[in-house]
């Protein structure tokens, strides 16, 4: 679709015809021991990265893309102080060059901020993806929701959702984009294999 921007993984690109809207924010929820970063990593392939890491420190998560066998490229990585977290992230934010990738690992740190705080950040990011032309991917953990997390799903234009399920003898991913403010996703889910790259899973067809 004309005016998309590639989020440079070629499976959801196919899926999103041709990519993610300029200026969207991107609620991509998912559990803490699925392999969900692998996702993350590629996105920073496709256009200049702004990555801040809320958890891990941004020499880990250096570590971590650089010895990724994904095609990636070379985001600039900030770490966040809990106890400034918000402030942080705003000024970082007001700094972003047109057409850049934010992705924010993991928002769960952000989500503990008083409400009012917390919506009003997420308004300035909205209005900041649209001026610069960008594209926000909040990194949500499902393990412990926030009081906020509401707040983040329904401020997000598109919310991402990635079910991992272990059984008796393999291991499943499934994303799903159960809202697309607009309009435009796909209505199945889309069975994913998170090894090495994310690729689609095409062992069988999805029950």
């Amino acid at each position: 679709m004309v005016g998309r921007l590639e989020t440079g993984i070629d499976v959801l690109d196919r899926k999103l015809d041709g990519g993610l809207p300029p200026g969207c924010v991107v609620a991509y929820t998912a559990d803490a021991a699925s392999q969900s970063e692998l996702l993350l990593y590629e996105l920073t392939a496709a256009r200049g990265t702004l990555y801040l890491t809320t958890e891990r420190s941004d020499h880990l998560v250096r570590h971590a893309i650089e010895t990724s066998k994904a095609r990636v490229g070379s985001p600039t990585i900030r770490y966040l102080n809990a106890e400034n977290s918000l402030e942080e992230a705003s000024r970082l934010v007001g700094a972003l060059p047109d057409g850049a990738n934010l992705i924010i690992d993991t928002v769960d740190v952000l989500e503990q901020a008083e409400r009012s705080r917390y919506v009003s950040f997420l308004n300035e990011l909205k209005m900041q993806m649209l001026e610069t032309g960008s594209i926000a991917i909040l990194h949500c953990l499902k393990d412990d929701r926030p009081a906020n997390r509401s707040a983040t799903t329904h401020l997000a234009d598109i919310v991402f959702d990635l079910r991992t399920t272990v059984g008796a003898t393999e291991l499943e991913n499934h994303l799903t984009i159960p809202k697309f403010r607009g309009g435009g996703a796909p209505t199945e889910a889309i069975k994913l294999e998170l090894s090495n790259a994310v690729e689609i899973d095409t062992s069988r067809d999805i029950a």
